[in-house]
């Protein structure tokens, strides 16, 4: 039987907070921060690539401020959509909505307020990304339902997650070219597979009420599944690397990241929720190592 990890543990700061701020704290996360991070790597990625790590570093903490506010309000919007089903599933019965920690007036008005804070990055940001990012919305609003329809939705958050590489890029170069549409795909992949992974610690609860997810899907076969999309991500992002740099050199700074990667493949044990837990957040350390390729090669060809 898998571990079960709750998913609203009430550590740290947090914990400390007043009764109703605490309940609006873990309705957005803020005690879970890989969230945020997981939301902010992808745009790091496309700010670096396209070579504005250091003459657009502000750039940098305007979409992690982003992040972290729009994380937040997914999570809630996630929340009030999903308040039902998280009461059946042992791990998000302890949510703020299910547990009544936080009405559902309360909830809608701390969404509001979340987005506007969005709304303030949105404007820090030139016509064609500020247009990508709007475009988001339509994805966004729409993955909570993927659960009910698909056993793939996974894949959809991949297209929600990696969208702040298209707006990162997109704000640096000026464009849509084809090195950022290769990051992007990476991307998707690399959700794919970390979520898959995320998935393991609700198979038992999703499989009796109706839920569907790659975790499922994949079944036994599940670590060579994940092991599929990373290899997948890894390419596409070389391939990226290559339309920017075309050296094999540069191909070589992914190679921290792709140990990484290989990794969490080879020591995931499926019945180990809070092995795969731990290995879900450790994409955080991935997400840095990316970073750090990226950032590499964009400023080698400055």
């Amino acid at each position: 039987m898998t571990d079960i990890v709750p998913d609203s543990e009430h550590r740290g700061l947090v914990a400390r907070l007043p009764h109703r701020l605490r309940g609006l704290a873990l309705l957005a996360r803020f005690d879970r921060p890989i969230g945020w991070w997981l939301l902010f790597w992808p745009g790091a990625w496309g700010v670096a690539l396209a070579g504005g790590t250091v003459e657009r570093w502000p750039l940098l903490l305007w979409l992690l401020a982003g992040s972290i506010a729009m994380r937040g309000a997914g999570c809630v919007y996630n929340d009030i959509v999903d308040r039902d089903l998280d009461a059946q599933v042992a791990r998000t019965r302890a949510r703020p909505i299910p547990s009544g920690l936080v009405s559902m007036k309360l909830a809608w008005g701390w969404l509001l307020a979340l987005s506007l804070v969005g709304l303030v990055v949105l404007l820090q940001l030139r016509p064609l990304a500020a247009v990508v990012s709007i475009a988001s919305l339509a994805p966004v609003a729409a993955y909570p339902f993927m659960k009910r329809i698909t056993w793939w939705p996974q894949a959809w958050l991949g297209l929600v997650f990696s969208w702040a590489a298209l707006v990162g890029w997109s704000e640096v170069a000026g464009a849509l070219d084809p090195a950022m549409w290769l990051l992007y795909a990476g991307s998707i992949a690399w959700v794919i597979g970390y979520d898959t992974i995320y998935a393991l610690q609700d198979r038992e609860d999703d499989a009796l009420i109706g839920v569907r997810s790659s975790a499922l899907r994949m079944g036994a076969h599940v670590r060579g599944g994940v092991a599929s999309f990373y290899a997948a991500a890894v390419l596409l992002w070389a391939a990226a690397v290559w339309l920017v740099r075309p050296d094999p050199l540069a191909l070589l700074a992914l190679l921290p990241a792709a140990v990484h990667l290989v990794w969490q493949v080879a020591t995931l044990r499926p019945d180990d929720g809070a092995g795969a837990l731990a290995r879900f957040r450790s994409n955080r350390f991935a997400g840095l190592l990316l970073f750090l390729a990226f950032a590499t090669v964009g400023t080698s060809i400055r």
